[in-house]
């Protein structure tokens, strides 16, 4: 931005509601051009010492190469962790400066990044802003916001102060009382589109789903580069990093969509090439103040279940993997591997409630979890618990209907939706998998995390009631949430929205609700795409597609023009923001 800016104009300064205090500022007289600025500092959460903020900072003016950003508080608030830039303070003189990855800004173009702060008294939001020397405000001050405590704990930071515990020693939930790693990657992605800045400061997982990705290649960050800037946002608080450990050869034998690239017998490539060298990066005590969150291996073990001969929904290729072996011995060596780290905590996939919500799939899947977490000589205390949802859409909550439900002396479980399913939504089923597993001898204290990215259903198309009692289904898809066309539909399905936000606690055996698929990355492409990452393409991507037996012959559902798995697919997030619920 050139240092000539002119006279900067009064901005509109105002307030929100309970969700926190906004600032819009502006610099640069009117006309087309003309360098200049706006930022908006948006106070997102609040309690009675402490604040959450998020800064959106756009370039109204020349293209610049790098940025920083100056103001002033006016009372004693104390920038105490931040993300996605670096801050620094002096007295009540706070400087952020661009991260590598974000200095560039064209004209038009935005960046944001957050930062939590202590404050006494009151918290009013800066008036003045300078960018790159240029002032973007000359407001005065807002009214000061609110200091009561929020009637739900923030999601980054919770309120509860954080426990320390003695070294070596995991605590119960890692997320209470803990931040949670905020991938600048995606916050940057997210940024940087439209309405996107409401989210983009929300912690999602970072995806090891090919030996590459352990370095990181490029202008990709490797799992040390995120480690690094996670100790930076830790500050003196805990933080919680949340990786995926996906790459088992034979890769998720039943979705051609996310194959990896190892093949079925390459286990001891995955041994060596693989979780090692994830191990070894974990294990280096520069790391031991982080509460590293490993979610293993998603989709596999439940395949070797539903995906195999002697059912209609079989694959050869989960036969194959079935009859070596190496989903087990491969779960159960990453178990206990990365377990044997202090402060690394496990959980294991289990896949969703409209894949093994079934009496036959229910069981016989915890049983084989055992079987997983018992191999290579892992136990179960490696298991700190397990995960639902990844990657899903079903919902978190049903409220119109319950399993229990009856039209006309009809059971809810005979409509054609339920489909004599034990559960209808996420929360049930988490409770119910995390009860039976201990019963197998799995940790009294198991934790279970729902993936709650894309499971919102908001929109027009939520439904406010019950549906009619004319026939069971029409009771049921009258009111459910969950708008697939069949719960087996999976790929970037349209219509979905952003579900609960990230956080710790929220219900019975629940340790968080987590965005452990970063909302906007595809699920897969929706026609065949080269790549040297092992994905295929699946058909169950493509929105002409007509169906098999794993989604009742049923339409996919799929948006249309998707990119490869993993990649930024701006139109889905679009849709996510558009349908949030909660909404935005």
């Amino acid at each position: 931005m050139s240092r000539t800016s002119r006279t900067a104009l009064l901005a509109a300064l105002g307030l929100v509601t309970a969700t926190g205090a906004t600032a819009t500022v502006f610099g640069a007289t009117a006309g087309a051009a003309t360098p200049g600025c706006k930022v908006d500092y948006t106070i997102t959460n609040q309690w009675n010492t402490g604040f959450g903020a998020n800064v959106v900072v756009t370039n109204t003016g020349d293209p610049m190469s790098s940025w920083t950003l100056e103001w002033s508080y006016g009372g004693n608030q104390q920038v105490t962790q931040g993300w996605n830039a670096t801050i620094t303070q002096s007295g009540a003189a706070v400087t952020a400066k661009n991260m590598s990855y974000n200095g560039a800004l064209a004209t038009g173009g935005s960046t944001s990044f957050g930062f939590n702060g202590s404050y006494s008294g009151t918290n009013a939001v800066p008036a003045t802003f300078k960018l790159n020397g240029v002032t973007c405000n000359t407001a005065t001050q807002p009214t000061t916001p609110p200091t009561t405590p929020p009637t739900t704990p923030p999601t980054t930071p919770p309120t509860t102060p954080p426990t320390t515990p003695p070294a070596g020693t995991k605590v119960d939930n890692p997320y209470a009382g803990a931040k949670v790693y905020v991938n600048p990657e995606w916050s940057a992605h997210a940024a940087a589109e439209p309405g996107g800045s409401k989210v983009s400061n929300q912690p999602t997982g970072i995806w090891l789903d090919r030996i590459a990705a352990i370095n990181g290649s490029g202008t990709s960050m490797g799992l040390r580069a995120h480690l690094d800037e996670a100790l930076k946002q830790k500050g003196s608080g805990e933080l919680v990093v949340q990786l995926v450990i996906y790459d088992l050869p034979g890769r998720d034998c039943a979705a051609l969509a996310s194959n990896g690239e190892l093949g079925p017998t390459e286990i001891g490539r995955y041994k060596t090439e693989y979780i090692d060298p994830i191990a070894a990066i974990l294990a280096d005590s520069k790391y031991a103040g982080l509460r590293i969150v490993t979610t293993v291996e998603l989709d596999s073990l439940p395949n070797l279940v539903t995906n195999v001969s002697g059912r209609p929904t079989a694959t050869a290729n989960c036969d194959v993997m079935k009859a070596n072996g190496n989903y087990i011995t491969g779960v159960g060596y990453a178990l206990k591997k990365l377990g044997a780290i202090a402060n690394v905590y496990n959980y294991l996939d289990a896949g969703h409630h409209g894949w093994l919500g079934w009496d036959d799939n229910f069981g016989p899947s915890a049983e084989l979890f055992k079987q997983a977490a018992t191999a290579e000589g892992s136990t179960l205390s490696n298991v700190h618990g397990f995960i639902v949802n990844t990657a899903n859409y079903s919902a978190l909550k049903e409220d119109h209907f319950t399993i229990d439900d009856s039209v006309n002396g009809v059971s809810v479980r005979q409509s054609k939706w339920v489909d004599w399913n034990r559960y209808t939504d996420e929360l049930s089923y988490a409770q119910a998998m995390r009860a039976k597993l201990v019963s197998l001898g799995f940790d009294p204290n198991l934790g279970m995390l729902i993936d709650t990215s894309r499971n919102g259903w908001g929109g027009t198309a939520r439904p406010t009631g019950p549906g009619a009692t004319t026939s069971v289904d029409t009771y049921v898809n009258g009111g459910r949430y969950d708008r697939r066309i069949n719960p087996g539909n999976w790929c970037n399905q349209s219509g979905a929205g952003l579900g609960e936000r990230p956080q710790a606690a929220p219900a019975t055996g629940i340790d968080a609700y987590v965005w452990m698929k970063p909302p906007g990355e595809s699920d897969g492409a929706s026609k065949e795409v080269p790549n040297d990452e092992g994905k295929g393409f699946d058909h169950m991507c493509d929105p002409t597609y007509t169906g098999n037996v794993r989604n009742g012959n049923s339409m996919s559902g799929a948006l249309p023009d998707a990119p490869l798995a993993g990649k930024w697919f701006s139109a889905q997030f679009q849709e996510l923001l558009k349908n949030a619920h909660p909404a935005l």
